[in-house]
């Protein structure tokens, strides 16, 4: 079997879930409901199955590659303050079996999680669909912050320290911290599980969707149970060693900016805008010049105004760049009405699926639908219709979802002239002007038999 992996091929195929290709084993299409005729005459005639032998193993292990490599995504990577922090104030014995503990909790979650979409046809993220969500995760990931800068000492939330103080030296509580880090991180890795969530679908098996998501999550954990491992090496550095402490207040605020990332979506664009930058700044202010802790090195100084300077620059690069950008490109909200004009006037059609929780839809929204060529051509060649599924409910958006068998978002289709989708250019992922700017000179062309 022939098994291509490659963290841009992966997290960014239209189709989602590369294709898997084996000597006597179906090959499946893609989710986006491509048609037979570009699959292979046993393809159609044979349904998609489990795999067995070393397809299974050779597919497990491409799996877990994937799942180590999710660990540098930005929504995934902050997390690692949280488990430094927790694991470094424990004591005691059995630091191999709580990191264990930590991060089966991990792949339990996330594996539960991406099952339960799986069978319902959920969208990956709709744990986000409300507020309250958002401000309950926001305030989590404060808490936390606070802690970092020293405010109080970090313990389990109470419910879980009740299980967890039973036995103490036991990895009940490290458990329940990884069983939390991973809906945390649910939301956060995004168009590679889409792919895969729609590959399970179509193999019809919860048992293996089950061991696929699960093999997914180890490898998301890997790295998070050896940094438990050290970590617990970390309260006994020598007291005289005060970087560390300036080391901790860092990472608090990184657990503000992650807070930020949160709200931002409940938050008008120019406020979102503000923000992060504002935020980047006072931790550059704060870390180089209000913060007192002293180090017994030199270059402990250099350091901290370096981070500074990164911060200041980072914060007017960002700012500056959200409020020069040019005027976006001008998208019709989605009703039957609106298609059926969108069809009479012959153009093709764009179709934007988001949600403002959707961090990547923002990307698109801010980056590549305010580049000044894409929104030239949007104008004068199609017509651009947005699906908005910040909340769930709406009956029209639900059909449309059912069918385009749209699974999650950004997703964004193109019609042609006559109103049937473009499978070629189905995209589940924020995309540069450029290669969009490829994609609408595409539709724009029949397409060749």
């Amino acid at each position: 079997m022939a098994v291509k992996l490659g963290y841009s091929n992966v997290y960014r195929d239209p189709l989602g879930f590369p294709r898997w290709q084996a000597k006597d084993l179906p090959v499946n299409s893609g989710p986006a409901g491509v048609s037979p005729s570009e699959a292979s005459q046993e393809s159609k005639e044979k349904p998609p199955g489990p795999l067995y032998g070393w397809a299974m193993i050779w597919t497990l292990l491409g799996i877990f590659a994937g799942g180590i490599a999710l660990n540098l995504t930005p929504c995934i990577y902050p997390l690692i303050p949280i488990t430094i922090s927790y694991f470094g104030g424990r004591e005691g014995q059995g630091s191999a079996r709580h990191a264990l503990s930590y991060m089966m909790g991990i792949a339990f979650t996330n594996s539960m999680l991406g099952v339960s979409a799986a069978l319902t046809g959920g969208l990956m993220g709709a744990v986000l669909q409300h507020p309250a969500v958002l401000l309950l995760i926001a305030s989590l990931l404060t808490v936390l912050g606070t802690s970092l800068f020293g405010f109080w000492e970090l313990r389990v939330p109470y419910g879980i320290m009740q299980l967890a103080t039973r036995r103490r030296t036991g990895a009940l509580g490290p458990l329940f911290m990884g069983l939390m880090m991973g809906v945390v991180a649910a939301p956060c890795i995004g168009p590679f599980v889409l792919g895969l969530l729609t590959w399970v679908a179509s193999m019809g098996s919860p048992w293996l969707g089950f061991i696929i998501f699960f093999t997914l999550s180890l490898g998301m954990g890997l790295p998070f149970f050896f940094l438990a491992l050290f970590s617990g090496n970390i309260s006994r550095l020598p007291k005289s060693g005060q970087w560390m402490i300036w080391i901790r207040k860092l990472m608090g605020w990184i657990m503000i900016g992650m807070a930020v990332y949160f709200l931002r979506p409940l938050c008008s664009e120019r406020l979102a805008a503000v923000l992060m930058p504002a935020t980047t700044l006072g931790a550059g202010i704060h870390l180089a010049w209000l913060d007192d802790t002293q180090a017994g090195f030199k270059a402990f100084g250099f350091v901290k105004i370096a981070v500074a300077l990164a911060a200041m620059g980072f914060a007017t690069l960002t700012m500056a760049s959200a409020f020069i950008k040019g005027p976006g490109a001008v998208f019709l909200e989605y009703d039957s009405a609106v298609m059926v004009q969108a069809k009479q006037t012959g153009k093709p059609v764009i179709i934007d699926f988001s949600a403002d929780w959707c961090s990547p839809c923002r990307e698109l929204d801010t980056i590549t639908f305010h580049d000044r060529r894409v929104v030239e051509t949007a104008r004068e060649k199609f017509i651009l219709i947005r699906v908005d599924l910040t909340r769930r409910g709406n009956k029209d958006h639900e059909a449309l979802l059912k069918q385009y068998r749209i699974k999650g978002v950004p997703t964004v289709i193109f019609l042609d002239h006559r109103g049937d989708e473009r499978q070629d250019l189905r995209l589940v992922d924020f995309e540069p002007p450029d290669r969009f700017l490829e994609r609408m000179i595409k539709a724009g062309r029949p397409l060749e038999n």
